[in-house]
This record gives structure tokens, sequence and C-alpha cells, in this order.
């Protein structure tokens, strides 16, 4: 029986993908950060903030060039983390990203249904 040669794990592989195409990573953030607004879904904009930094030199690199303590990033951007505004924006700067604001997109009403009088 022959060994079958053992995959690069998944994390090494998307790690590698966003070290080497800087226009991915940015949108894979950028699709991932609008989980921020669904407080149940929160985790996966922090946890790709977080293979960004690690794709960028590593936490402890990214934490010490941002001015918090690795630890401290460990937190923030774990699935229950919440970092402060001036946390992130700390972090962004660290990888040259910022924040941006665009336009909701609006909702559209309910619709109710009406009973016909008779």
């Amino acid at each position: 029986m022959s060994k079958a040669k053992a995959g690069i794990p998944n994390d090494e592989w998307e790690l590698e993908k966003l070290r080497s195409n800087r226009e991915l990573g940015v949108e894979y953030l950028k699709v991932a950060l609008e989980s921020l607004t669904h407080p149940d879904e929160r985790a996966c904009g922090l946890l790709a903030l977080r293979s960004i930094a690690e794709a960028c030199g590593g936490l402890g690199a990214v934490a010490a060039k941002a001015g918090i303590s690795r630890e401290s990033l460990y937190r923030s951007l774990s699935p229950k983390g919440n970092p402060t505004l001036k946390t992130l924006i700390a972090i962004l700067k660290t990888l040259d990203l910022r924040l941006s604001i665009t336009q909701a997109p609006k909702k559209k009403p309910a619709r109710t249904s009406r009973k016909l009088a008779a």
C-alpha cells in the first residue's frame, strides 16, 4: 500500500494566496468585514483580518508596528474579539489599509397583505 502525499493545510494555503496576491487579500477582507454588522457572523470578519495580518509578517510584527501588545492583538482578532476603533484603525494602518464608508443597500419594504372587502 502506498502512502499518499500530504496536502498543504488549508490555513497555510490561504496564507500563501494572501501573501502572493494583495488585491485578493483586500477583496477577501472587504467581503469578510461585511459580516461585522451581523452579531452571529462577526467572527468571520475578525478572523479574516487576522489571516491578513498573519500573511503580512505575522501577528507579532503587526502588533509591534501597530503599537499594541501581541496578546491584545490575538484577543482582538479572535472569534469572540471586540477590538476598539482605535485598535482596528492601528491594525489597518499597519497593513496599509483604511476604513471606508459606503451607503448600505436600501431594504425593500415588507409586503403587507390586504384583505379585499367583499
